[in-house]
């Protein structure tokens, strides 16, 4: 190929950033094009986890002395929003109550989201995932529900996607989906025969699930596709951009796609930087948060290992509830029980909708919840005798003052959004580079009352 190459050879070189996935691919690559006079190279996820350099790719080095790569020409998510090329995207974040038991014997409990430490995080979070669990069902259900309510709305061949950890547990997931819906969901494994077809005939079908092992992923194009389940404790960057870019792609005005995540926290900073445009960086010390991605790969090649995920302990039993909506990057809601009237609430969200008509909703059902919880609040305090002495409220709880705190800093957001005509998820990264800290959705209270404050001084 070198030697046939001219001086006016141009190479095209499409998702790029996979030559960064060994040095002897890249040093092929570069082997086989560097003669080229141009070169054009296109990835829409050039951010990656390894030390690789991507050949051809520019890097610049930044304050903190590490290498990032530089584009010459970027058209990010919040670009393609603007211009109605994707979809906004709603995450539904659902926490609950999770046992397990470690190999020890000794028996955990713990709040799927709450502060923990790593190794208790993934057992929770894989606890949560284990089809004989509540969890799982609680939340398809709720997943079918949504489906139905945009298949209403004028997105009648909707399409709902499970993205499993391994093959086992998409099996499993697929037996529930019958259970709660009646029907049968589509299984795509990554070594079936035909599996390639299979997704192309659910892709031009009107049928209502798919579940899948990572067959559904950078390349896989299914335009129908508007609710996910994140069922797989995969978490890097680079796998949650891809997955997430399964339900992105709009066919016309208005459409909205709904994904249902575990509420860790890793998983929430992720959903709530969706607009954040990140690059390769060379250097950087590796994120551990990303739970067994290396057992995991094993897992989807080979059913046998699937059980290895499972080894250092016994899911005993998880059951699901609503924590929080993130849009935008914005937390809304408060924590609503599967299967009540206020779950609903957020389910039954109009299906197609733009970006700021999904903000000034969310919003509104926010506020309509915590007054109704002000309301009961008060009911109970005004139920004893006339004569017995008033009782002082009860204060808030770290978590309802999390909660109010989200919806001010959401609400001065949204005020700055209509005086500026900023992009909430922009004024949100304002207030995150010059406070500090993570996105709202996992911030303190003391962080959340410095970006009022700040907000306010804008």
């Amino acid at each position: 190929r070198r030697r046939t190459m001219t001086r006016r050879t141009l190479v095209i070189l499409d998702e790029i950033h996979h030559a960064g996935d060994s040095r002897s691919w890249g040093d092929g690559v570069k082997a086989a094009f560097e003669p080229a006079v141009r070169r054009l190279m296109l990835t829409g996820t050039p951010f990656r986890s390894d030390d690789n350099p991507i050949p051809f790719v520019s890097y610049e080095r930044g304050g903190d002395g590490l290498l990032r790569s530089r584009a010459d020409s970027v058209y990010g998510y919040s670009d393609a929003l603007r211009d109605g090329v994707v979809r906004p995207v709603l995450f539904l974040a659902y926490s609950g109550e999770t046992r397990w038991r470690t190999n020890a014997g000794d028996e955990l409990a713990a709040r799927l989201g709450e502060p923990m430490t790593q190794d208790l995080v993934a057992q929770a979070w894989r606890t949560a995932l284990d089809p004989a669990g509540d969890w799982m069902p609680q939340v398809l259900r709720a997943a079918d529900a949504r489906l139905t309510v945009l298949r209403n709305a004028g997105m009648p061949d909707a399409g709902g996607l499970v993205i499993a950890s391994d093959q086992q547990n998409a099996r499993s997931y697929a037996k529930l989906i019958e259970q709660v819906t009646g029907e049968k969901a589509a299984v795509v494994l990554s070594d079936d025969v035909g599996a390639s077809a299979r997704i192309a005939t659910f892709a031009a079908s009107e049928q209502r699930w798919l579940v899948a092992v990572r067959m559904v992923s950078e390349g896989v194009d299914i335009p129908r596709l508007a609710v996910g389940v994140y069922a797989t404790s995969a978490s890097t960057p680079l796998y949650f951009a891809q997955a997430i870019g399964r339900f992105v792609r709009a066919r016309r005005p208005g459409e909205t796609a709904s994904v249902f995540v575990p509420s860790v926290p890793h998983l929430l900073g992720l959903a709530s930087e969706m607009e954040a445009e990140r690059d390769h960086v060379l250097g950087k010390p590796k994120d551990r948060e990303g739970f067994d991605d290396d057992l995991l790969e094993r897992a989807q090649r080979d059913d046998q290992a699937s059980g290895e995920l499972e080894k250092r302990f016994t899911a005993l039993s998880a059951t699901a509830e609503l924590d929080q909506v993130i849009f935008d990057g914005a937390s809304f809601g408060t924590a609503a029980q599967a299967g009540t009237p206020e779950e609903e609430e957020y389910l039954g969200l109009p299906g197609l909708l733009t970006a700021d008509q999904v903000s000034m909703l969310l919003t509104k059902r926010q506020a309509e919840q915590l007054a109704a919880q002000r309301r009961r609040a008060a009911t109970r305090t005004a139920e004893p005798a006339a004569e017995a002495p008033a009782a002082p409220a009860a204060p808030l709880s770290a978590a309802q003052r999390r909660v109010a705190l989200r919806r001010q800093l959401n609400a001065l957001v949204a005020a700055r959004h209509h005086r500026t005509g900023q992009p909430h998820g922009k004024i949100h990264a304002e207030l995150r580079r010059l406070c500090g800290g993570p996105p709202s959705a996992q911030a303190t209270i003391e962080q959340l009352e410095e970006r009022i404050a700040t907000v306010q001084t804008l």
